[in-house]
């Protein structure tokens, strides 16, 4: 009976933030272990579905770095990153739709659709949805790297208005047609600026941004998350993921989230729960 009466309280303090944000749109970058660890995976769709199921509007933008690496690996290519981009020649970015328009589309489609839910996928070219320019790096070539310039939010809202879970692959499309390949979480901070998400979601495989001591952060302001970069507490691969919330924020997004995907259900438990498990990052 003290279990059935735990569960209880569990789903009353998740009633609020149901109510809250029914009808809303939620912006997820999904990648990294959360995409590899067969039982995230799992996790992951089960909350996808969760969220449709109550009333909020998913929208899935992924990764797939590791999964491009090891196909350009099978194929006798070596990877090269500069900035943390991958420099992407012709024959790179082939592998790049091929992989992330293909197969790891394909697959997180299929698993949501294995959980219950309903998703169709899209990538950044479809409807010209995702438009990019060349993105440069000092003297760098990076190649067909693309810095995201538009974003089109019809044909994503076309897809959820029809009941269906959006799932987007990070490649995006120049005026002339000639496809670029998108970082995931610059896209993903796109698409939620474009649709005016009420949420922006990073599932990353660290437990969030974190402080001075290594403490983690569960809130930061926008001003205190500039003084963290510009006092270096946040630096390497968390400044890109924390200036992408701080834009979003002042492009309109409610609020923003950087969480530990490692962690079963953490996309619940960061929406639905009092305390949350990463970092809030909101005005």
């Amino acid at each position: 009976m003290k279990e059935s009466i735990e569960k209880a309280k569990v789903l009353i303090e998740a009633l609020p933030y149901i109510r809250r944000f029914s009808g809303k749109t939620i912006v997820i970058k999904y990648g990294g272990s959360a995409m590899r660890d067969e039982r995230l995976r799992a996790s992951f769709a089960v909350d996808v579905v969760l969220l449709t199921y109550i009333g909020l509007r998913p929208v899935i933008v992924h990764g797939g770095g590791p999964q491009i690496g090891s196909t350009l690996e099978r194929l006798g290519k070596t990877s090269r990153f500069v900035g943390g981009l991958r420099v992407t020649d012709d024959e790179t970015m082939e592998v790049v739709e091929m992989v992330l328009g293909g197969k790891v589309n394909r697959e997180i489609v299929a698993m949501i659709q294995q959980g219950g839910g309903r998703a169709v996928g899209l990538t950044g070219s479809d409807g010209d949805m995702i438009r990019v320019a060349r993105r440069t790096d000092g003297d760098h070539d990076l190649g067909r790297v693309g810095r995201v310039t538009h974003v089109e939010p019809a044909p994503i809202a076309a897809v959820t208005v029809a009941g269906f879970v959006p799932v987007i692959a990070p490649i995006g499309v120049d005026e002339v047609g000639t496809t670029y390949n998108v970082n995931a979480d610059e896209a993903a901070g796109a698409v939620a600026r474009a649709l005016r998400a009420e949420k922006l979601i990073l599932l990353t495989d660290v437990e969030g941004v974190k402080g001075p001591e290594g403490e983690l952060l569960h809130e930061l302001s926008v001003e205190q998350a500039r003084k963290h970069i510009a006092e270096g507490t946040v630096r390497d691969g968390m400044i890109p993921k924390v200036e992408c919330c701080i834009e979003s924020l002042d492009a309109g997004v409610a609020s923003t989230h950087v969480i530990d995907g490692r962690m079963l259900h953490a996309i619940l438990l960061e929406i639905f729960t009092d305390v949350g498990v990463g970092t809030l990052i909101a005005h």
